[in-house]
């Protein structure tokens, strides 16, 4: 009897922020035999509907959690199985219950495999293990970033929430951040931790992504960010060496590398294809801030969360949680349902026929707080396409290079051994 086909998922960054609600969505999903997330959302309810292609459950599934502190993601992994073991147990509570949520608690393994991003070494250090241990990987979730944030512009935070409140609360210009910080490797610090090594990680298990079964599919989710902009692009500055809005830069390299890297797979065999697809968490309170500015002060800014929230933003999930529908979504639902931006307010017909614009999808709240997943357009894509072909040019040299060091040294040590 063949085995079961089930997930085997890789999370970035999983034991904090974002990265923590994402594992904790995800196994509270894969306790329903059809999670709402893999259901189609709004803006794709004008497709075809003849062959949903949902899942009709899986009853297991093996979440790696990829972090750099194995102390502080066994203590996730802790507190992620109680919150699965509560959550099950709420499950049985209810009349229709079909037995399947025990069925896939029985299933389910959480891995730890220790990955910093800022060390290239350790990221083909974690492809080494999880090829050894893992026949296939269905999805790379890369979650995992920093910001560079130095401190805060009183004045500018005081114009801002004068001239542009909501604007204030959702993508803010008056957090000053430092410039010039480099990788142990010699790379933009920024750069590097958000785009590059998620980068070689990609490229150092596109083996296992491509073994996944057809059944499942392969993917990669990118993080950007609502604040992504090319603004502050600079081609003469690719790794963020010199920009002091490195996060902004970063996020909008990232629209534009996971976008060309999809456009590039769907010219592929469909067989042979690993989507890329991005997502951005809204504004979520998370400890980056909380770390800057002072529990007091970030207990006021969360509060300014949900003002903005009540006087009608939609981008605003607060909560990790919450904030984890996109990436949850892009996870789980049949490609049916991903699609790319296709709104269009033209009447004309060769207009909208056009091929659609790539999009970005997002965590939103109505009003309530009820989370749901939202679609727009990758900012200017038109005139910056050109910039990501570039930047995924030198994001595959610089790997090859590692990578032709890394097998030097894994030769040498070889032989030393047998010396």
């Amino acid at each position: 009897m063949s085995k079961p086909v089930r997930p085997i998922i890789v999370v970035t960054g999983a034991n904090g922020g974002v990265g923590f609600g994402i594992c904790q969505r995800l196994l509270f999903q894969l306790c329903e035999v059809n999670p709402t997330d893999a259901l189609p959302q709004s803006f794709a309810l004008d497709s075809d509907t003849s062959d949903l292609g949902l899942s009709s459950g899986y009853d297991g599934l093996t979440l790696i959690m990829a972090c750099r502190s194995t102390k502080r993601a066994e203590a996730a992994r802790t507190e992620l199985l109680g919150l699965l073991d509560a959550h099950v147990a709420k499950l049985r509570k209810r009349k229709d219950y079909d037995g399947h949520a025990d069925e896939f608690r029985k299933n389910v393994v959480i891995d730890i495999v220790s990955l910093d991003l800022a060390m290239i070494s350790s990221v083909f250090k974690f492809a080494d293990e999880v090829s050894t241990k893992y026949p296939y990987i269905s999805r790379l979730i890369c979650n995992a970033g920093v910001a560079s944030f130095s401190r805060i512009s009183w004045p500018g935070c005081i114009k801002q929430m004068l001239t542009a409140p909501m604007i204030s609360v959702t993508a803010p210009n008056y957090y000053g951040q430092h410039s010039g910080e480099r990788s142990i490797d010699g790379l933009g610090w920024v750069w590097q931790c958000n785009l590059f090594g998620h980068y070689v990680l990609f490229r150092s298990i596109q083996h296992l992504l491509l073994a996944a079964p057809p059944s499942l599919g392969a993917r990669v989710i990118w993080t950007s960010s609502i604040e992504a902009s090319p603004v502050y692009l600079d081609p003469d500055d690719w790794q963020l060496r010199r920009t002091d809005h490195s996060y902004e830069s970063v996020k909008y390299q990232i629209d534009l590398v996971s976008t060309t890297l999809d456009r590039r797979a769907l010219q592929s065999p469909a067989s042979r294809r690993i989507r890329h697809f991005v997502t951005q968490p809204g504004v979520c309170s998370t400890n980056v801030s909380a770390a800057l500015v002072g529990p007091v002060m970030d207990f006021f800014k969360v509060v300014m969360f949900y003002v903005a929230r009540f006087l009608g933003s939609p981008h605003h999930p607060i909560m990790p949680y919450k904030a984890a529908i996109g990436a949850v979504h892009l996870t789980l639902a049949s490609l049916t349902f991903i699609t790319l931006y296709t709104k269009s307010s033209s009447t004309n017909m060769e207009d909208r026929m056009r091929a659609p614009r790539p999009a970005k999808f997002g965590a939103e709240t109505d009003w309530y707080g009820t989370e749901r997943v939202g679609v727009d357009e990758v900012k200017d894509w038109e005139e910056f396409k050109g910039e990501g072909e570039m930047l995924l040019g030198k994001c595959e040299a610089l790997f090859q290079t590692f990578k032709d060091a890394e097998e030097v040294t894994v030769n040498w040590d070889t032989a030393s051994e047998h010396m």
